[in-house]
């Protein structure tokens, strides 16, 4: 399997022409540019979040143009540290243009099967899935890319029902 740096994923954020739509399905990440603000924030120091700054650029850049992003994160409740830290961070993702909601894992409907063996994946345009790779400690290995037709169909419906019934950020009480 050929995968792709995380660098070359967000090259593909300047290529798709309507919709990015991201589904988080893990409590827990581990990433190089994350490490130091998430041990900062778990002992209580402040943060200047200039690690977010490129981010947020390319958000505002990608919304900017007309271009929606959005993504569901499946979380279980309670929340792990990480995800409860990923919350609070989550308003700058939102200033920059994103939609993001929430999905409880319990409520996830009963018989729902997640495609591309339960990994988190981006839909680019319903035409293109960068399918994510971690290592048995959250780390980013990488991005496969798909395009079979049936694949990517199969994951545009989870995208649609799971958007339908997660709750908004602002809305969202952890």
């Amino acid at each position: 399997m050929d995968l792709i740096t995380s660098a070359q994923r967000d090259e593909l954020f300047g290529r798709f022409e309507r919709d990015a739509f991201h589904l988080e399905l893990r409590d827990d990440y581990g990433s190089p540019v994350e490490d130091t603000p998430y041990a900062r924030w778990q002992r209580g120091e402040s943060d200047d979040y200039a690690w977010l700054d490129g981010w947020r650029s390319l958000m505002k850049r990608v919304t900017g143009e007309g271009r929606s992003m959005r993504r569901v994160r499946v979380v279980t409740e309670p929340h792990s540290r990480y995800v409860t830290w990923e919350h609070s961070l989550t308003h700058f993702n939102i200033e920059a243009g994103e939609d993001i909601r929430w999905l409880p894992r319990h409520l996830l409907p009963e018989g729902v099967v997640l495609p591309v063996g339960g990994n988190d994946w981006w839909l680019y345009d319903d035409s293109l899935l960068a399918v994510g790779h971690f290592d048995p400690e959250g780390r980013v290995l990488g991005s496969q890319l798909v395009d079979d037709p049936e694949t990517v169909a199969e994951c545009a419906r989870l995208r649609d029902l799971l958007w339908t019934i997660a709750v908004p950020h602002a809305e969202y009480q952890p």
